[in-house]
């Protein structure tokens, strides 16, 4: 990797994350939303699919590359 890539990546941070904080999951870089409802949540980054569990989930915010889910997280799995 030369230098300018090596800059381009680190100013657009292009890294898949998962941030967890209480009953609130952040994902950053994600590639689609398969599905959600109030029970599960999916989404797809790669050739892997992260699904979230709980109840009452809502997505808070949806932007291009973060999406927040909240509620009453039971569990999370990566597929």
């Amino acid at each position: 990797m030369n230098l300018m890539n090596s800059f381009r990546s680190y100013l657009l941070d292009e890294e898949f994350k998962i941030t967890m904080i209480e009953n609130k999951i952040d994902v950053v870089n994600y590639d689609s939303i398969g599905h959600f409802d109030s029970s599960k949540v999916m989404i797809h980054y790669k050739n892997k699919t992260l699904v979230i569990k709980g109840k009452n989930l809502v997505v808070s915010r949806l932007l291009s590359d973060e999406v927040l889910v909240t509620g009453e997280i039971k569990g999370i799995e990566i597929q």
